[in-house]
């Protein structure tokens, strides 16, 4: 048998690259771990109890009507939300914890090129002794400066959110934008969700928002349809070697 020429070139192998939204849940992974935060996972199937009883959705709240919600026969939903991680979370755990919760979610509405009915989400929850609003603000400009660039500058609306109180809209505008992109919602976490929780909101506060993972790949790349993520074109997913 003849000896093989090592001078031989090979076939180059064919490398993948990651999907777009684990190059962005990693980032955004990394920038909160470089803070002390504790990356959480929790299971994408949720009671009612902790998807929204807990978070003081009361039976009669529009987001536990069916259109939104894909309920299970025995009760249980595809969680809405990270957030449903919450407070099992904190029933386990002594405060303080600084926490972010990435993960799957689900919301039984019609797809467009800005809503589908997949997607991702992370949630951050801060609980502590005199956390103010000025805390997750600051925290919140660093993350968006990071994962955006240093011209990224946000703003704060007056917001409703039943777990929250007060509660804001987060808006985000980048060197070049003509309109304010609105990335998510915030808060300080309502006194009734600690309690849930079995802690003392006389002696913590703390303050939690909820961004989708679409939402700020779309924005960071300029992506147009969010159904894109999900479609397993080749043809898109190959840009972001």
């Amino acid at each position: 048998m003849k000896d093989i020429d090592q001078s031989l070139p090979g076939k180059k192998p064919l490398i993948g690259n990651l999907h777009p939204i684990t190059q962005v849940e990693r980032q955004v992974e990394n920038f909160f771990k470089s803070l002390g935060f504790s990356v959480i996972e929790g299971d994408e199937i949720a009671t009612q109890h902790y998807n929204f009883d807990v978070l003081r959705m009361p039976k009669n709240h529009p987001a536990r009507d069916m259109q939104d919600t894909f309920y299970l026969e025995d009760g249980r939903v595809l969680r809405t939300h990270t957030s449903s991680v919450q407070v099992r979370f904190m029933e386990s755990n002594k405060p303080p914890f600084r926490i972010i919760v990435p993960g799957r979610c689900w919301r039984n509405e019609r797809t467009d090129s800005t809503h589908d009915a997949e997607f991702h989400q992370f949630e951050c929850l801060v609980v502590g002794k005199n956390i103010k609003v000025s805390n997750f603000k600051a925290i919140l400009e660093g993350f968006l400066k990071d994962m955006f660039g240093p011209s990224a500058i946000m703003r704060l609306r007056p917001a409703f959110f039943p777990y929250v109180e007060p509660g804001f809209e987060i808006d985000m505008k980048r060197k070049g934008d003509k309109e304010w992109l609105e990335m998510g919602g915030a808060g300080m976490v309502h006194p009734e969700v600690l309690e849930n929780a079995g802690i003392n909101p006389k002696k913590w506060r703390g303050f939690a928002w909820g961004f989708g993972l679409e939402r700020i790949a779309m924005i960071k790349w300029g992506i147009e349809d969010i159904r894109l993520f999900h479609s397993g074109d080749l043809r898109f997913l190959n840009q972001f070697k």
